[in-house]
């Protein structure tokens, strides 16, 4: 008779998210950052293997991408003035030197003109080699301007989230226990549908580093108009049931967070990531309203500039906000009874 094959080492096998469970230590820098981007790194690669010029164009902030477009731009058009200087003191004939400052400005006024196909006529080469260059410069023009062009159309049109998150967690009272929460809300006016959270929670505990996925109490919303705040009850199952804030600084964890959802502008999926360390979540707070009065016409709203407001949590909510609790308390299900009132 055949013995079925064991799951346990299939159960017992350590998460990885694809980090790793060798990285950790008290240098380490956070895995991911608030805005999304990793830290971890791969080297080893050759510089033509690794370069991927468009991707980078794509990926990069809109600020540089502009800097570096300018930078190109001045860069190219010194570069064939320089050429033009080279062709002798007679390539260039037209508006006087002296008048526009001096020769090596007229070469490079004249090198602006031919890369942007302006062409207005008051200087122009005179020599075969400085018709050469302006050929080959007038060539390059085109081709630049396509692929520019080509780039900042795929920018605007490349669906993304602009995923708002609270700068901070909070470790509150909820509905008799503990939980871990954040707030998130949408950063442009388009809409998100079917928007799904995951949130990781990352340790090292010995010498290796070790993944959970928590629990929460809602992991998809279908509509996604006002804010969202994603919950994690801190219960038995739950693997920060028992630790204090010294423990997750002590194991240099960090809460990664990945939301998904369909940009119904593109009809796309979208994805938007971001961390909190130790240092970002705040225990004995909970978020402030975020909900404004409706309004005359019943419309309701909500005020996202205090996304990231907390206050502190009152006893009344079935917790206890001490110092002696910060210090020595752990993320259990504790609730503190309800503070007694008498009846009249």
């Amino acid at each position: 008779m055949t013995t079925p094959p064991s799951t346990t080492t299939q159960l017992d096998e350590p998460k990885d998210l694809g980090f790793g469970t060798v990285v950790g230590g008290a240098n380490e820098m956070r895995l991911l950052n608030r805005d999304g981007t990793f830290n971890p790194r791969r080297h080893g690669l050759s510089f033509l293997r690794s370069l991927s010029a468009y991707h980078y164009f794509l990926t990069i902030g809109w600020g540089r991408f502009f800097a570096i477009l300018l930078a190109g731009y001045l860069a190219a058009n010194t570069f064939f003035a320089f050429v033009y200087l080279a062709c002798g003191p007679s390539a260039l004939r037209g508006t006087p030197p002296e008048l526009i400052g001096g020769t090596f400005a007229r070469a490079f006024f004249f090198s602006v003109e031919t890369l942007s196909t302006i062409g207005y006529g008051n200087i122009y080469p005179t020599t075969l080699s400085a018709n050469i260059v302006m050929t080959a410069e007038a060539c390059v023009g085109l081709l630049g301007f396509a692929m520019g062009t080509g780039i900042l159309f795929a920018r605007f049109s490349r669906p993304t989230a602009a995923m708002l998150f609270s700068d901070r967690a909070v470790i509150t009272p909820y509905r008799g226990l503990t939980a871990f929460m954040f707030r998130i809300t949408n950063g442009r006016t388009n809409q998100l549908i079917e928007l799904e959270a995951k949130v990781l929670f990352s340790r090292i505990e010995g010498a290796s580093r070790k993944y959970d996925q928590l629990t929460l109490e809602r992991t998809r919303v279908v509509f996604f108009p006002l804010s969202w705040t994603i919950v994690h009850p801190i219960d038995e199952r739950s693997p920060l049931f028992g630790m204090s804030h010294a423990d997750l600084v002590a194991k240099e964890a960090e809460f990664l967070i990945l939301m998904t959802g369909t940009d119904e502008t593109f009809s796309q999926v979208v994805h938007a990531r971001s961390s909190y360390k130790p240092q970002e979540v705040v225990l004995g707070e909970r978020f402030v309203n975020i909900y404004n009065p409706i309004d005359h016409h019943g419309v309701v709203s909500i005020d996202v500039r205090k996304l990231s407001e907390t206050e502190p949590a009152l006893v009344d909510d079935q917790w206890a906000h001490t110092t002696n609790w910060h210090t020595t308390g752990h993320f259990a299900g504790y609730a503190p009874p309800r503070r007694e009132t008498k009846r009249r």
